[in-house]
């Protein structure tokens, strides 16, 4: 394929306002896949990562507190205080990343909302430790010699009379000392609320009075807690650190094959992580009730939860399949030999395979698989379910018969973002007619590129050409929620437990864990890191790399005590050339007290070997006085931008992405 260079310039011809001088491209037939393929308006901040996010709300110039603040408003805007996801993932189950939540659910609990601020603190280089008060949990991120709460749970934080921002500690001392002048009020919170009646609040502690976040009665800006919860929150011991740790390395990356389209929707179908019992209903799955403030932030989204569908069906007949595909080996299609079924055994002496990889920016809760088997004599197909990166396979089906077949994925796909099937098929004749895949999945709708009356600017990009494998587990069994254990992507666990990745014995040597990690094209880079403990200073963990099968590592980061829990992780993008294949190693000193690593991510970056650019079908669906609009541009090249203009406010339905034939 031969490269092309761009020279873009502002044009105000028809709908496109950014157009290329160079000559319409010809498109190779060996682009299998496009990545990052990414659609935004003006009417929406890119938040696509967390580099992108950087850029939409820290600017130059801005002080600490400043930073400090758009992490808040960042936290606050993006999600709802009610029942959290549960992916399982974590030894805390709940959804603790604030990408994440930003894209796929937009709502959770005191933890999840504090352990945002932590993870967005330390992407800026701040200080972050998370608190543990009287049944709430809060962040703290620490500037200008001091320590300051930001709870973007419960929409609040306060200041003192010299105007900086209040910590935890100097709430505490606050609510103590009215307790104590008070009697009769600590931990009742109905004489609480009766209290704040009226702006009686503001008769409480000088600290909590000079706020914006109180209405008259007290209630925070969500309706949902307010000044007399407060007043129980903080009615408890100073100095009490924990944190609720993250994951971090989610990201946003729709890659689209030929056959592939991804719908997403500005409103739900009921459907959500936590639909199977384990774990609660979140309270904005059918409305916006208590999200005035993000309105005030910018959110323009109807409602917080959306069910979007993810649909591939896959090119057999053509051959297209082979560049979307893992792995195609002894397969003949219709259109090389003019035979039947579409994708059929090329020589019947040896058995065929097809595997398919299904990564997805957005978490899975249904899956459909439907097939058309042709089966020779003494033929069969056999179908088989991996979500450890192919290390072990589950047969799933077993077909010695022609037909239809339907199978229900959801029992298996549920709360992944990833996964892979195997046909292996055998004799004359055998083959598949047809192939098709299809999924609900949960996303959120703030940070969807919604249109506003008027004219809306609408830029597309897809770039760049790459993928990521995932290695992602609980350290702790759960009979709950489906869950994907670390140890079945099959580390090498030396003095450690499996559980916790605790050092087994407090002998001299400590222990490690290394993980394998392979990608179908050359790896990029490599993003790692863990939630961690560490409680004596004399211990702590090392995090190493190696990229020629373990003969030497190289030491990239450490997790140094004391640290009751914290959170770090790194990037490594100085991979040597050719790479498809790294380890990565936590090695850990002596244990002297509690020395384990709570959970882990670990994603590698490659270059997809067969990605590159085709057009992309763009459509945006929604309504306008109760009359369906829509409107479909074709994306010719990886940048442009172009314009839709609405009569009036929209109300927004549906974004569909999907290679132009």
């Amino acid at each position: 394929m031969r490269t092309l260079r761009w020279r873009c310039v502002v044009v105000t011809v028809a709908v496109v306002v950014v157009a290329c001088t160079s000559a319409e491209p010809v498109w190779s037939a060996e682009v299998g896949v496009v990545s990052n393929i990414k659609v935004l308006s003006d009417k929406v901040e890119d938040v696509s990562s967390l580099e992108a996010w950087k850029r939409s709300y820290i600017k130059p110039g801005m002080s600490d507190e400043q930073k400090a603040i758009a992490i808040w408003q960042t936290v606050v805007k993006y999600r709802h205080q009610t029942a959290p996801p549960n992916e399982f993932l974590l030894n805390e189950n709940n959804v603790h990343d604030a990408m994440k939540t930003i894209h796929v659910y937009g709502y959770g609990m005191c933890c999840c909302a504090a352990s945002h601020v932590e993870q967005l603190g330390r992407s800026l280089g701040f200080e972050a430790r998370g608190r543990i008060i009287h049944a709430h949990s809060v962040p703290e991120l620490f500037y200008d010699d001091a320590w300051h709460l930001f709870d973007a749970s419960l929409i609040n934080y306060f200041h003192k009379p010299d105007g900086s921002v209040a910590s935890v500690n100097d709430i505490i001392q606050a609510v103590t000392k009215w307790h104590q002048k008070n009697p009769g009020y600590k931990r009742n919170g109905g004489k609480l609320r009766e209290f704040a009646r009226n702006e009686g609040w503001k008769k409480g502690p000088d600290l909590l009075a000079n706020t914006e976040f109180y209405a008259r009665d007290g209630w925070n800006l969500a309706g949902t807690h307010g000044w007399p919860a407060t007043m129980q929150e903080y009615d408890c011991e100073p100095d009490v650190v924990y944190e609720y740790g993250y994951s971090q390395g989610y990201r946003v990356n729709v890659q689209l094959r030929l056959g592939e389209r991804l719908t997403r929707n500005w409103f739900n179908k009921g459907l959500h992580v936590n639909m199977d019992g384990a774990g609660g209903t979140p309270g904005c799955l059918g409305k916006r009730a208590g999200m005035g403030y993000q309105r005030r932030l910018g959110d323009v989204a109807p409602g917080r939860v959306g069910n979007g569908v993810y649909e591939y069906h896959v090119p057999l007949a053509d051959g297209t399949f082979r560049t979307g595909a893992l792995a195609a080996v002894n397969l003949a299609c219709t259109s090389e030999d003019q035979q039947g079924p579409a994708v059929h055994i090329a020589d019947a002496a040896k058995p065929g395979l097809l595997v398919i990889r299904m990564p997805s920016s957005y978490v899975y809760l249904t899956g459909e698989l439907t097939f058309a088997a042709v089966v020779g004599r003494k033929g069969h197909i056999v179908v088989s379910f991996s979500d450890n990166n192919g290390l072990d396979w589950k047969e799933i089906a077993r077909v010695t018969d022609s037909g239809e077949r339907r199978l229900d994925l959801s029992p298996l796909v549920f709360r992944r973002y990833d996964y892979r099937l195997k046909f292996e098929i055998t004799g004359k004749g055998t083959g598949l007619g047809s192939l098709g895949i299809k999924h609900d999945v949960q996303h959120a709708q703030t940070p969807l590129p919604a249109l506003g009356p008027g004219k809306n600017t609408i830029s597309f990009s897809a770039a760049p050409n790459e993928g990521t494998v995932t290695i992602e587990g609980r350290t702790a069994p759960s009979e709950k929620g489906n869950p994907l254990l670390l140890t079945s992507f099959r580390p090498e666990l030396q003095r450690l437990e499996p559980r916790l990745l605790r050092v087994a014995d407090y002998g001299p040597e400590g222990g490690m864990v290394t993980f394998p990690i392979a990608t179908p094209g050359d790896i990029v880079r490599l993003r790692f890191g863990a939630h961690w403990r560490a409680r004596d200073k004399r211990e702590g963990w090392d995090m190493l790399v190696s990229f020629d099968d373990g003969a030497s590592f190289r030491k990239v980061g450490s997790m140094p005590g004391p640290m009751v829990g914290s959170c770090t992780y790194v990037t490594v993008d100085d991979v040597p050339q050719g790479t498809q294949r790294a380890l990565v190693r936590f090695k850990s000193t002596r244990q002297r007290n509690t020395l384990c690593i709570i959970n882990a991510r670990i994603d590698a970056d490659y270059t997809e070997p067969l990605g590159g650019f085709r057009p992309v079908n763009i459509t945006y669906v929604w309504t306008e006085n109760d009359a369906e609009k829509r409107h479909t541009h074709v994306a010719k090249q990886p940048a442009e931008a172009y314009e839709i203009t609405c009569g009036g406010p929209p109300l927004m339905k549906s974004l569909i992405v999907e290679l132009a034939d």
